[in-house]
């Protein structure tokens, strides 16, 4: 994987950059923690040009704290999220961000779409096109939704970043963008995802499980994520000849949309006591959920890019994952795929990662040599460059 650098007389002297931090401020999951570590990645790099991050007025304070250097400035819009979407979007008033941040010269939206500005230059990140390959995943509104919006913003933008090439390929085949426009930027792995953690982040992490050995999952509860189909294999799973009969399946997320499969599913095999869904767990200690995790299984049918899986190589769980999208990308050859509609090939995968401590190691090993690809400060970089290149 080649990060690509430009040399620094070949920058401008100094450019005003303006960030919609919306995302960053909204949500603790996905989009906004990209958006989260990216920039905050960028406020360590770059601390010679002015970056303004303009959030809505009910942004949530706590997700604003960090040590932000004299460069960077917050700038809180007088309107809600709410409304500036419906002014930007829905009714697309000519309500420039500048108005907000004063004069940029460069304007990013790390989330899909881009307000009006007057910037000499527009980028904007597209995480995956789930969207139009799974409509059936999101509500229809949401699918309408972005339908309309994601064209505009990517006929606006100078310049597209994808999360992976298979993103990159989808914008390409789907809206016929160029791919010379469009530049693929991985996401990063936060250092403090490895397989040393604190004594009493392991001891929260073990009463939650109960004490009890797990597989573990890590992601927003919705229909993309293929639960109820990993439900049902784990129920496969627990009938055969397992090395523990204590097993449980922990399914970290918050709940989404559309997920009341995944809990009649748990109802009807009767997993009540062995699927555990402990909403969001806190960042100190999603590291040890990873470590001591006996497998960390993915079975999602899309992704952007897949960040737990990263993270979870990272900290060195044997990881047993989907074969779709962009997951082979991001796993390479420290993970055991599988074809996430085919429920019979996630239960073989697993039963062979659970009886095979070898490979389980050998996993765990090729797990950290492919996590060490991805990192936020090399992200940074490389979006530093397209921000301030003429």
């Amino acid at each position: 994987m080649h990060y690509r650098t430009i040399a620094l007389s070949h920058y401008p002297t100094m450019q005003r950059i303006g960030i919609d931090f919306t995302s960053a401020v909204r949500e603790r999951a996905g989009i906004g923690r990209y958006a989260r570590e990216l920039i905050r990645a960028l406020a360590r790099l770059d601390r010679k040009n002015r970056y303004v991050l303009l959030v809505p007025r009910d942004a949530h304070a706590e997700l604003l704290h960090f040590d932000w250097p004299p460069n960077f400035k917050i700038v809180r819009a007088p309107l809600t999220e709410r409304y500036l979407a419906a002014l930007w979007h829905k009714f697309r008033v000519p309500l420039f961000v500048e108005m907000f941040t004063g004069a940029v010269d460069v304007f990013y939206a790390p989330g899909f779409l881009l307000p009006p500005t007057r910037a000499r230059r527009a980028i904007v990140t597209i995480h995956d096109l789930s969207y139009v390959r799974l409509p059936e995943c999101f509500p229809a509104p949401l699918v309408t939704y972005l339908n309309r919006q994601v064209p505009h913003a990517l006929k606006r933008a100078d310049i597209i970043l994808a999360d992976a090439d298979s993103t990159r390929r989808d914008v390409n085949d789907v809206y016929g963008v160029p791919l010379e426009k469009i530049k693929t930027l991985y996401s990063g792995v936060d250092p403090r995802f490895n397989p040393i953690v604190s004594p009493e982040s392991r001891a929260r992490v073990r009463d939650l499980a109960r004490g009890k050995p797990y597989l573990l999952s890590v992601s927003t509860i919705q229909p993309r994520k293929n639960y109820a189909r990993l439900i049902e294999a784990f129920a496969r799973l627990l009938k055969s000849q397992i090395p523990n009969s204590n097993l449980q399946l922990i399914i970290s997320g918050a709940r989404g949309w559309m997920f009341d499969d995944v809990f009649q599913t748990v109802e009807r095999l009767n997993l009540r006591e062995r699927v555990i869904f402990p909403d969001f767990v806190a960042d100190d200690d999603l590291p040890a959920l990873y470590v001591d995790a006996t497998l960390f299984v993915y079975p999602s049918l899309y992704e952007g890019f897949g960040l737990p899986v990263a993270e979870a190589l990272a900290c060195g769980a044997p990881v047993v994952c989907s074969n779709a999208s962009s997951l082979p990308e991001v796993a390479g050859d420290a993970a055991l795929y599988f074809d996430p509609r085919d429920v019979d090939a996630l239960v073989d995968a697993m039963q062979r990662a659970l009886a095979d401590e070898v490979l389980r190691s050998d996993l765990r090993a090729r797990g950290f040599a492919q996590a060490q690809k991805f990192s936020w400060d090399n992200a940074a970089r490389e979006l530093r460059d397209y921000l301030i290149r003429e």
